[in-house]
Formats: C-alpha cells, sequence, structure tokens
C-alpha cells in the first residue's frame, strides 16, 4: 500500500515509501580502505536507519518489530559497491535558482569521487538541463580537483544554471552517449521532479544509471530532511538586510523599513532572519492569513509598535497575502503567468505591501517614511558560509557513496541529525511549510510580540 493510499500529500509515509532504488547487487571490494586506511572507515551496513519519528509516544504505539517502523537507510561508505571506479564516468548537473554552497558540493563531490574512489572521468553538464540536450550545444566541462579546488570561495554555480524541464529521453541518449553512470542532480523541488523523471526513463530502457539528487533550496521547503544547503548562509546574509530596514526606519519619523525575503509557499527563511536578527517587530508568511484592516490587521500592528517605539520593521516572506493583490493576468477564464518551471509567477508582495501602507497612514492623516529592501538575488549568490561550507561538504561525499553502491532515484538529506537517503519520490510528494502550531512560529509570536492571527 502506498503513501497515497493511506491518504494522499499529508499521509505518513510507509517503510516500503522509504525504500531506495537500487541498480544491482554490490559485489566490489570498496577502494575507500585504501584511502582512509583500516581504522579509519566505519561502513555502514543494511541495518543501519534512522527512524522517520523517533519520539517515545510514536514507538510505543507500534508493534515490537522493529521492520514495521518507518526509517531511512543512514547515509555513508558501504563494504561492496556496485560501480567499478575504474571504468565509471560521473556528470554532475546544477539546475533552478542559486542558492549558496553550489559550487562548494561540486567541489565535493570531484574530490570524493577523484581520491576516495579513483573515480578519473568526471564531467560537469552546463546550463542546468539544456546542458544534457545534445543539439542545444552546451558542451560539458570536465572536472578535476585541479579546476575545483577554489571555486567553493564563489558564489553561484561554475556550471552555470537554467530553469524548467527538457525531454527525458534526449538527456537519457546524451547520458548514454556520454557513457555516464552516475548523474548528480543539485536543485530544488522541480529539479528533483526532473530527476525522478528522468530515472523513470533510465529504468524503461533496463539502463543502469544512477541518479543522485542534493536537494538545494533557499525557501527550506524539501520535505524529510532537516534543512536544504544554503539556508543558514541566506537567513544570516538576511539579518544584516533586517538591520538596515531597522537603521533607516529609526533615522525617520514614523519610520517603517520592509524587507522581502524569498518564500513562495513556505516561511522558514522569513522566520529564521527576524528571530536571528531581533529586530523584527512584524513577520508575514504565507502559512498564515493576511489581513490588513481590523483590530488585529496590519495596519492596526503598525499604529501599536509606532506608538509604543516611533519605527516598526516589518519582514515578509515573497509568497505571503498572495490572495489580497489583484493579479490582471489572472482574470476570469485565464490563468496566471507561470515561468519555465511551471511554477505560478508571484505577484510582488514587498510592492503592494508598501503602496498600502503609504496610502493607509495618508487616508489617517499621519506621515510616515516606508523603506522597502528586496535584497532576494544578493543573498542567493553569496558564498557559504562556514556552516553551510561543512554541510555541504558532507552532503557531497554521501552522495558519491551512494552513488557509487548502486542507489538510484534518491537524494541525501539530513534527518534527526544523521545523513540518510530519501527517494526522491517521496521528497518530491510534498512541500514543507511553517506548522502555524508549531515551535517555530510560536518562538516568532513571543520574540516580536504580534497576534498569532490577523483578524
Amino acid at each position: 500500500m502506498t503513501q497515497a493510499d493511506q491518504g494522499g500529500r499529508n499521509a505518513r509515509p510507509l517503510p516500503q515509501d522509504l525504500a531506495i532504488d537500487t541498480l544491482g547487487r554490490c559485489l566490489l571490494p570498496s577502494p575507500v580502505t585504501r584511502h582512509l586506511g583500516e581504522r579509519g572507515v566505519k561502513f555502514v551496513g543494511e541495518a543501519d536507519k534512522v527512524l522517520l519519528d523517533d519520539s517515545i509516544s510514536s514507538l510505543t504505539q507500534t508493534v515490537p518489530d522493529t521492520a514495521s517502523l518507518p526509517a531511512f537507510e543512514l547515509a555513508g561508505p558501504r563494504d561492496k559497491i556496485f560501480f567499478d571506479p575504474r571504468t565509471l564516468r560521473c556528470g554532475i548537473v546544477t539546475c533552478g535558482g542559486l542558492a549558496p554552497g553550489l559550487n562548494n558540493v561540486i567541489r565535493g563531490i570531484v574530490l570524493e569521487l577523484w581520491a576516495g574512489y579513483g573515480v578519473r572521468h568526471i564531467v560537469g553538464f552546463r546550463y542546468g538541463y539544456e546542458g544534457l540536450i545534445a543539439r542545444l550545444g552546451h558542451q560539458p566541462m570536465m572536472l578535476t580537483p585541479e579546476s575545483v579546488a577554489s571555486i567553493n570561495h564563489e558564489g553561484g554555480t561554475v556550471l552555470g544554471t537554467s530553469r524548467g524541464s527538457q525531454d527525458a529521453g534526449e538527456m537519457v541518449d546524451n547520458l548514454e552517449a556520454n557513457g555516464i553512470g552516475i548523474l548528480f542532480v543539485l536543485g530544488g523541488d522541480g529539479s528533483m521532479h526532473g530527476a525522478l523523471t528522468l530515472s523513470a526513463e533510465i529504468a524503461r530502457r533496463g539502463l543502469r544509471i544512477g541518479i543522485i539528487g542534493v536537494p538545494k533550496t533557499i525557501d527550506n521547503d524539501v520535505p524529510f530532511i532537516d534543512r536544504s544547503f544554503g539556508f543558514v548562509s541566506a537567513y544570516s546574509a538576511a539579518v544584516d538586510v533586517i538591520h538596515s530596514a531597522r537603521i533607516e526606519a529609526v533615522a525617520a519619523r514614523n519610520g517603517i523599513g520592509l524587507v522581502k525575503l524569498m518564500g513562495r509557499h513556505s516561511g522558514f527563511l522569513a522566520c529564521q532572519a527576524a528571530l536571528a536578527s531581533t529586530e523584527a517587530d512584524l513577520v508575514l508568511i504565507p502559512e498564515i492569513p493576511v489581513l490588513l484592516e481590523g483590530n488585529n490587521g496590519v495596519f492596526a500592528c503598525i499604529e501599536r509598535v509606532l506608538a509604543r517605539k516611533g519605527h516598526v520593521v516589518i519582514v515578509v516572506a515573497e509568497g505571503a497575502a498572495q490572495d489580497l493583490i489583484v493579479d490582471p493576468d489572472a482574470a476570469p477564464g485565464r490563468v496566471g503567468s507561470r515561468d519555465k518551471s511551471g511554477n505560478a509567477k508571484l505577484k510582488d508582495i514587498g510592492v503592494f505591501l508598501r503602496d498600502r501602507i503609504l496610502a493607509y497612514f495618508e487616508k489617517v492623516g499621519r506621515e510616515t517614511t516606508v523603506k522597502y529592501i528586496d535584497p532576494s538575488y544578493a543573498i542567493r549568490s553569496i558564498p557559504a558560509c562556514p556552516s553551510d561550507s561543512v554541510y555541504c561538504w558532507n552532503m557531497a561525499r554521501n552522495a558519491v557513496h551512494a552513488g557509487l553502491a548502486g542507489n538510484t532515484a534518491m537524494l541525501i538529506g539530513r534527518w534527526h541529525g544523521h545523513f540518510v537517503h530519501v527517494p526522491i519520490a517521496l521528497a518530491t510528494s510534498r512541500t514543507r511549510s511553517v506548522d502555524p502550531d508549531g515551535d517555530l512560529w510560536m518562538s516568532v509570536i513571543e520574540a516580536t510580540g504580534q497576534p498569532r492571527e490577523f483578524a
């Protein structure tokens, strides 16, 4: 019985939903021992797993048979591997928007393949999935330890990126033509959907090509992982922006600093940045309905903070309050515009709020100054912070271990503090979001003093 059979996208996964696909039996001894020495390697066995839910209440409600408990495979090196590193060819592709740490992950994969396993043929496909379409003419880059030695000090991706899907048949044709045994896909939700489509086409043809994902999203909205790489770098950079907004607000009479951060469907970045800054008075996220007027509406909240402090700092996620904005492209009978990845284009909540706040206070006869800052692209393009740099390295090396062991259609995540294997089908089955009744949102309410709900 599948997850869908148990209630759809929000149902609790079953043990079989967490099973990882493989290309075949692992028969070759791992060369990692030669690299690290016998005492330097702790190989992961089939029984090493991490429970989906490790709470005592969950365990006491289940039968004693541990096989019935949903659990993720523990990541790490296996003593036997599927591919022969001497003949293996690997590819790396980066897709979607930029995020801090992309170059770190590329570097980590190349170094682990080269030094850990002795793989000598590694290529980087240019400009996302476009690079897998031969007729578009994007020549792959040969990747070596020397060519990636210092790319981690730069933001962005040395391979380039793009949005949008490509024909799976053409992409697999290219992988076959290049003799690729493992493709590492660095990307977000849309990229992982593409990776799943690739895996299905590979399986249909009966090929032995592994697809290993490394999830990338500044929104931190990939489910069943503790965090995505680049997230800490992004909200750390956002703290400086919020501080600048406060300085601007304090300098003006009835000053209002308004910062728009990324977060199409999930408000993790806005919440974490606000908490880390300690300077936000109001946080608006997609998971909480927004009302502008009323005793507990946004305007009333601003007035109360102005009366108390003389200035206000507002942090808003880009996907918040979309229902309040009239979209001329979404008139009856018409579909709103979409980007190349098929996502509905968001309406600009930052500009909308700025204009509505100014109009409201002009109407009530109170002079205000609104300073609006949108740092999205500046944040996406920064290098990874030290914490993310370490995290990227561990994501990369575990992705290589998984790929050499013949796993496929999976991504690397961290769950309950352990790096694990997550089926891509499970990771793309839903979107992770801020729980309106959870501890994160409660901490935001306590830190800002804003109402739990707008009314």
